[in-house]
């Protein structure tokens, strides 16, 4: 029968991710570590607690625990619009002025996720209407933040987080000592991929840590440390419920459904379930983290591999079981769909092997495409090529 290890070692090498660092918190501090895999597809060096990840959006309410620390101390204001704070920060859109601190950190700004060329940098619907989801949201409160303290985002969290916190392994900016233990990024196809070290912070994404010190922040969380206790609740309160499948909603508002999420001051919240989470996917690095304040307990998860959230489900559900909407909404392909088991099945006997017994029409031409790349990827150039002319054989698929 397979132990608990052997079935994660599984998981991980299914899905093409090499390593994959656990930490569980309970009755508010750090009680285990569950560390599978490499740090790189290259070598042997296993991943551990210690080990450095990128953890992309869970740098986001690392960021809200320092902003909310400096609301209570009186130095920014949840409801001033930071227009107030950083005059025309977003040029030639006055509506954007109006946006505060809270919007920002519920995500509901009306700002895009990152502006491009489709989707520049201006409010898209009125503030507090509807949830969208906002890194440009949170840049924008980082500069209001740096304008008021006159200190660079890192170091404020440095002081204020990091420090009092233990976290000596994180920074929102590489530096040389992260380099000793650092798990290296990989593609969806378990490739090793082009590595990033942030020289300048990024409130929104640029967190790099370890498992040990994300479960001392999470512990932290679940105590409320460093934060005035009607604090601590507000910002694991509801202020706004996600009513859209899907973490953009720029377009016409035309969607109504319960999704069972809602979003507090930095975290989605799982409504019925009393429950935070942040989920972090920069493409070769992934994350999930989710805690219960009523139940003092907490998990994080860091992949070095891009097909993590594949398996995501399959490792939250070995340490906090039970219904997970948070990643429901997320709705991100599973391991166990159409294409990823036709994958594994090509790799395991070869693409006109697993098209015969699987049957492939039910796949789209994206699909069949992902399949052809990481056949490639494995240096499967014949079967490849077989699969891409079947897709020219069938030019209506992938709908």
């Amino acid at each position: 029968m397979p132990t608990a290890e052997t079935d994660i070692l599984r998981l991980l090498s299914e899905a093409a991710v090499p390593g994959a660092a656990i930490a569980v918190v309970c009755d508010g501090r750090p009680v285990e570590f569950v560390c599978r895999g490499v740090r790189s597809a290259r070598s042997p060096e296993p991943v551990d607690e210690q080990t450095v990840f990128e953890a992309a959006s869970l740098s986001k309410p690392v960021f809200a625990h320092a902003a909310l620390q400096l609301v209570d101390l009186g130095d920014l204001s949840l409801t001033v619009p930071l227009g107030d704070y950083l005059p025309s920060y977003v040029p030639m859109d006055h509506r954007a002025s109006f946006v505060t601190a809270a919007d920002v950190l519920s995500h509901c700004s009306g700002l895009p996720n990152w502006r491009n060329p489709d989707f520049p940098l201006r409010t898209w619907f009125e503030r507090g209407s509807r949830f969208s989801y906002s890194g440009e949201g949170f840049l924008y409160l980082q500069r209001v933040i740096e304008a008021i303290t006159g200190e660079a985002i890192d170091q404020l969290i440095e002081r204020l987080v990091f420090e009092p916190f233990f976290m000596t392994q994180s920074s929102f900016v590489w530096q040389s000592k992260l380099g000793k233990n650092r798990a290296l990024p990989h593609d969806a196809f378990g490739k090793v991929a082009l590595s990033y070290k942030p020289a300048e912070p990024n409130a929104a994404w640029s967190l790099q840590t370890t498992a040990a010190d994300f479960a001392r922040f999470l512990a932290a969380v679940l105590g409320g440390a460093r934060l005035k206790p009607q604090t601590a609740l507000q910002w694991l309160r509801p202020h706004i419920e996600v009513r859209h499948r899907g973490i953009l909603s720029l377009g016409p508002d035309d969607t109504s459904e319960r999704t069972g999420i809602a979003w507090g001051l930095g975290w989605g919240l799982e409504i019925d379930e009393k429950t935070f989470f942040h989920w972090g996917d920069n493409g070769p690095f992934t994350a999930f983290t989710i805690g219960s304040a009523p139940e003092r307990r907490g998990l994080v998860i860091f992949t070095n591999g891009a097909s993590g959230f594949s398996i995501m489900p399959e490792l939250v559900a070995r340490f906090m079981p039970g219904d997970r909407p948070s990643l429901a909404w997320l709705d991100y392909v599973n391991h166990h769909s159409a294409v990823r088991s036709m994958l594994r099945a090509a790799l395991a006997k070869g693409i006109e092997g697993a098209w015969s017994e699987r049957g492939g029409a039910d796949l789209t031409r994206p699909e069949m495409n992902w399949i052809a790349q990481g056949l490639l990827a494995n240096n499967l150039e014949a079967d490849s090529a077989w699969l891409r002319a079947k897709i020219h054989e069938s030019p209506s698929s992938g709908e």
